[in-house]
């Protein structure tokens, strides 16, 4: 009689545990470059509504690369973020504005203190939709104002490969030399310099 209950029991549980996980949330996925990417995983991590996000390479010519081929800049892959989040909390033209105000989009192959193009900003594109709100929200940026010129890449995405172990919540794990990075390369100071003045006005078209 105890092993019926307990068997009973099992099953309830599987299928109760079945059940929860068939309505589970949906988990979008987005893949962003802002330069390093201890930073960027920093940025996106205070984001209410994502889930985790994962550093990587993307967009090289080889497979598996290491952090000291991505750095020394012969692969073509550019350091990037996985954020993976939640869409009923989050959306993805959300996720686009906390994006351009975390870097700095005037900078072509480099971001802040690290240049080359291992460190250019880019936003990598899952589909379609990803495609059109990614070229909406940087035509939006442009019309504003704001800059006169924009460099971040928009291309469709490739392989991503997780970076190493130790790369991974970086500004977890390492806090006092993660904060001792960012303010060495003046990367607030920078952001706080672009997105907190008021856009300059563009200058007047000539008529010839």
């Amino acid at each position: 009689m105890r092993i019926r209950h307990a068997l009973l029991a099992a099953l309830l549980t599987a299928l109760l545990g079945g059940g929860a996980a068939a309505q589970a949330p949906p988990v979008a996925t987005a893949i962003l470059a802002g330069g390093c990417f201890w930073c960027v995983e920093a940025d996106f991590d205070k984001l209410p509504g994502v889930i985790a996000t994962e550093a990587g390479y993307i967009g090289g010519h080889i497979a598996n690369p290491t952090y000291e081929q991505v750095s020394a800049g012969g692969t073509g892959h550019v350091e990037a973020v996985r954020i993976s989040y939640d869409p009923a909390r989050l959306g993805y033209a959300q996720l686009l504005d906390h994006f351009w105000r975390h870097i700095d989009p005037t900078m072509k192959d480099g971001q802040f203190c690290d240049s080359g193009p291992q460190y250019r900003s880019a936003i990598f594109i899952l589909d379609e939709a990803q495609r059109l709100a990614a070229e909406a929200s940087r035509e939006a940026l442009l019309k504003s104002g704001r800059f006169d010129r924009i460099h971040t890449e928009i291309a469709a995405a490739g392989p991503f490969y997780a970076a190493e172990a130790y790369h991974q919540d970086y500004h977890l794990n390492n806090p006092l030399s993660y904060r001792f990075y960012r303010r060495l390369c003046g990367r607030d100071a920078r952001v706080r310099q672009l997105w907190e003045a008021p856009p300059q006005p563009m200058p007047p078209s000539r008529s010839d």
